[in-house]
């Protein structure tokens, strides 16, 4: 099984980085439209957290998804992930401007950040709904998606 996971997380170019949101939530679907459209420098693939590169990554790394609940950013050239408030700052900070002045942000300690980040993650089904399937990017957009 080790070897699968493996070969499965070595299919992600080094210099990319692969996020991982959870496929049936609208906010989160929405987020992904959000980094795309604002990821010039094409600096991010994305992957539901439902997904088979998903799971890998999340067995991999011991990742118990429901003490959790959120996105991660994987880095292939680092072999590390980052989760909360933390995947989502780093990801803003290499999106175009304005956006990157998010970073500011991590001025703020992680604790109140990431209370912050776990109640909008405790209420995103309730605020912005779910669907009951995860999103199926168009053709335009396939290229920036790993199953």
């Amino acid at each position: 099984m080790r070897l699968y996971l493996c070969s499965v997380i070595e299919t992600i170019p080094k210099n990319k980085q692969l996020i991982l949101f959870d496929g049936v939530c609208n906010l989160c679907n929405t987020s992904v439209l959000f980094v795309i459209k604002r990821d010039t420098a094409n600096k991010f693939l994305f992957a539901p957290l439902q997904s088979n590169i998903g799971q890998s990554l999340i067995r991999e790394f011991n990742i118990d998804i429901i003490k959790t609940d959120s996105i991660l950013l994987y880095n292939p050239s680092e072999r590390r992930i980052y989760h909360k408030s933390t995947a989502a700052l780093k990801v803003a900070k290499q999106l175009d401007f304005p956006t990157k002045l998010l970073a500011i942000f991590f001025i703020i300690p992680t604790f109140i950040r990431n209370w912050v980040y776990n109640y909008i993650a405790k209420n995103r089904y309730k605020w912005f709904g779910k669907k009951t399937q995860c999103m199926l990017p168009t053709p335009n957009l396939k290229a920036k998606f790993i199953a």
